[in-house]
């Protein structure tokens, strides 16, 4: 339980940093057609020194926010990836020397009481496998995700922004539900597993709507939007489905957590911006 907390304040740690990194690289590559879902400014991003810096960091909190989702619920990962937007603004306020108003310190510090509440309260993973209803409806809603994006990209700027993030949630909450759906590692099971295709195209989608918006709009509204795609939809999901439970007669106080932990991190979305685009040499 401890390794699997530090693992998920770790994953924090390290989305938080690399939305720094990426917004800012993702500003400084050539825009292209507004599409909601662009391949081809994926490509341009990466040409960008702190864009590949940002990839490399979200490689290894990936890899803790594996071991998480192993050991812990989901409520409490996800909680405590949407709490990296704490970390957006710490870093903020010190490297981009950034203000932050005694609310903003007020809701980092809800983030930080939010995931202390969860960890005291929060038990073991579930360890139901997830039924095949389960494991297709996670693959479905990766393609969904595709869908928005292809809508999205016809919004006006502000409801844009917020529809790519929503959507990028919700595909990054395919991610958390799909790690937790594929346990058997075996090239056959992979390959049969509907999870597998969840997890690849949920991650996919979710990296390319990010992407874009963090280059073509308010990234305010874009964080906002994926925070709630993250989290509330995969909490659900583990409690529901997977059995993930809190300890015995804690399940207010995890509420309250979880809450106080999403709310905070809303609070403090505008951090999502990463700092004014610059040139990348």
């Amino acid at each position: 339980m401890k390794l699997g907390m530090l693992c998920a304040v770790g994953a924090a740690v390290c989305f938080g940093f690399a939305t720094v990194l990426q917004a800012a690289g993702a500003r400084a590559a050539e825009p292209g057609t507004g599409s909601g879902v662009d391949a081809r400014l994926l490509g341009r991003a990466v040409r960008q020194g702190r864009f590949i810096a940002g990839l490399v960091v979200d490689a290894l909190g990936f890899g803790l926010e594996i071991v998480a989702l192993r050991t812990l619920p989901i409520y409490v990962v996800g909680a405590a990836l949407a709490a990296s937007l704490a970390v957006t603004a710490v870093a903020a306020s010190r490297v981009l020397r950034v203000r932050l108003t005694g609310t903003e310190w007020g809701a980092v510090a809800a983030v930080c009481g939010g995931l202390a509440m969860l960890g005291l309260t929060s038990g073991g993973e579930g360890h139901h496998p997830g039924s095949t209803a389960v494991r297709v409806g996670a693959l479905g809603t990766a393609v969904a995700v595709l869908a928005i994006g292809a809508v999205a990209g016809r919004l006006p700027d502000r409801t844009r922004s917020a529809a790519l993030g929503l959507g990028a949630g919700f595909g990054f909450g395919v991610v958390e539900v799909a790690v937790r759906l594929v346990r058997d590692f075996s090239p056959r099971a992979l390959l049969a597993n509907p999870a597998t295709y969840a997890l690849l195209i949920g991650g996919g989608a979710a990296f390319l709507l990010l992407t874009s918006a963090l280059q073509r709009g308010s990234v305010t509204a874009a964080t906002a939007g994926m925070v709630i795609g993250e989290t509330v939809g995969p909490a659900a999901v583990g409690i529901a489905a997977l059995g993930d439970r809190t300890r015995a007669g804690l399940t207010p106080l995890a509420i309250a957590g979880f809450t106080l932990a999403v709310l905070g991190a809303l609070a403090l979305a505008r951090f999502g911006e990463g700092g004014p685009p610059t040139a990348d040499g």
